[in-house]
Parts: C-alpha cells; sequence; structure tokens
C-alpha cells in the first residue's frame, strides 16, 4: 500500500474501524482536551505527554496507521517547527530562570527547548488523532455523525446538514488534492521545471507553475462535483433519510467510558496541579 494520507480512508476490519463514528468523533474530542490542558510543572507536563504519545501510538498500530506514515505527513512541517525553535530561543517563554548558556546579554533558557519540545510533541499528537479517525472511518460516516451531534442546532434555524456536507467533502478532497498536487509536480518536472535547485527567483517560478494547475484543477474538480449533486437532485433544505442507520453498541459503551476516564485522569492532574519531580524526590524540595 501507498504511502498514507491524511484524510483517506483505510478500509481494515480493526476494532477502532467498528465503533461507532459518533463515539470515534466524542472520542477525539476528548483526546484533544487532554493534549492541550496545561500542567504546573515541564516534568508533569512531559510525563503526561509521553503517556498521551504511548497511547495514541497503540490507537494508531490498532487501527493500522504506521508511525513512518505520521512522520511523512509531517515532512513539509519541519521548517515551520525548526521556525518556532528559533522563535523560542530568541523570545523565551514568560517566566524562564534556568539559563544553560550566556553570551553578552544574550541568555539561552532551558525553557526554550522545553517549549519546543511541548509544540512538537502536541503536534505529532495532533496529527496522529486526526489520521486515527480519518483512517477509521468513511467520510459518509463522518456527515452523519457531524449531523447527529449539529442536529439540535436545526431549532435555531443553523444548516446542520450543510455544515456536515462541508466538513466531508473538506475531508474527502485533501487526500484528492495532495495527490493532485503529486501529478503535477511530477508533469511539471517532466516538463524541465527543477523545483529543488536555482535562487530565490527561479524557485518562486516553480511554485507558481505548481500552484496556478492547482487552483484550476481545483475550480475544475469543484465544478463537477456541484454538477453531480445537481444531477442527483441533491437538496440541503430537504428532510434527509439515511440508507445506513447508526446503531450504538456495547462496544462504543465500553469505548466511551474508557476515554472519558483517561480524559479525567488528565483534568485531575491539572486540577491538582501535581508535580511528578516533587512527588518523585521530596527530599530535593
Amino acid at each position: 500500500m501507498d504511502k498514507y494520507i491524511l484524510g483517506k480512508y483505510v478500509p481494515y476490519n480493526t476494532i477502532i474501524h467498528r465503533l461507532d463514528p459518533r463515539m470515534k468523533i466524542l472520542g477525539m474530542i476528548m483526546l484533544v482536551v487532554s493534549v492541550f490542558l496545561s500542567y504546573g510543572s515541564w516534568t508533569t507536563m512531559f510525563v503526561l505527554s509521553g503517556i498521551n504519545a504511548a497511547s495514541i501510538f497503540t490507537l494508531m498500530l490498532i487501527s493500522k496507521v504506521r508511525l513512518r506514515d505520521l512522520l511523512y505527513q509531517l515532512r513539509s512541517l519541519w521548517i515551520l517547527i525548526l521556525l518556532l525553535m528559533i522563535i523560542n530561543i530568541f523570545v523565551p517563554p514568560v517566566g524562564s530562570i534556568h539559563v544553560i548558556a550566556e553570551s553578552g546579554n544574550f541568555k539561552l533558557y532551558a525553557e526554550s527547548f522545553l517549549q519546543s519540545g511541548k509544540i512538537i510533541l502536541r503536534l505529532l499528537e495532533m496529527f496522529g488523532i486526526a489520521m486515527i479517525l480519518t483512517a477509521s472511518t468513511t467520510p459518509q460516516e463522518l456527515t452523519y455523525g457531524f449531523s447527529f451531534f449539529m442536529r439540535p442546532l436545526k431549532k435555531i434555524k443553523f444548516p446542520a446538514e450543510e455544515v456536515a456536507m462541508t466538513v466531508s467533502i473538506a475531508l474527502r478532497f485533501i487526500p484528492t488534492l495532495l495527490e493532485e498536487t503529486n501529478r503535477i509536480y511530477k508533469a511539471q518536472s517532466s516538463r524541465g521545471i527543477d523545483f529543488k535547485k536555482g535562487n530565490i527567483k527561479e524557485k518562486f517560478k516553480g511554485i507558481i507553475a505548481l500552484i496556478i494547475p492547482l487552483f484550476v484543477s481545483s475550480l475544475s474538480m469543484s465544478d463537477d462535483l456541484a454538477f453531480a449533486l445537481e444531477a442527483r437532485g441533491y437538496n440541503p433544505k430537504a428532510n434527509r433519510t439515511q440508507y445506513r442507520q447508526l446503531h450504538w453498541k456495547v462496544n462504543d459503551t465500553i469505548a466511551i467510558i474508557l476515554v472519558i476516564l483517561y480524559m479525567s485522569m488528565f483534568i485531575t492532574f491539572t486540577a491538582m496541579n501535581f508535580d511528578f519531580m516533587k512527588q518523585s524526590f521530596p527530599f530535593i524540595w
């Protein structure tokens, strides 16, 4: 199988694939909450982030999502990560006190690297959660799930069906656009455009040669999709029925209870302002 692309459904018969999409959406939200909670100390943050990362990695293994595919998705973000690290070095986090190097008026704080590590960890965890959800849930199931949660908003005239359809289409088109970008990249390379070498002006021309065809192709696909929906008589304002009904099962109840307990553990550590270092080495403090 080719490298997995974020937003692409991978048909396996795992326990995560068989879960109800509503449970998976709720579980994703709870995992995201546990990822972005703030803690009393750097030690606690990295210990709990490590637990989070191990849990997400386990879910990736169960849902047949490979770690190298996650790193492949992040390949274009390493420059951004490096830039964030440089920014943290020159603009250290508020409250930085541990100096590890000093030159004149410039001080290099340990907290700068800790902050960068926290950002990288959270980025990896967020991408991992998104890949688990999209790899184990079809776009149609995601549409049903989002539509279910937004159904109460219909009472205040919120366009729940339209938003659910938009989210589903957006997720569906992520792998399509990435594949189209790769196709255009190869086509332009075969025509003599070098995207890797040359000065800034030549690289900028290469990017333009990639973006413009991609933009035209995206508009064409949007047009085709609009015509297809119109030809099938799609009316977002009509009362819609579903051929496949969602059924909440025992496994979904067990899974949601486990996720709630998991998130509660992180919230408890946050509320208690727990510090692993003080608890592990009380004689130092």
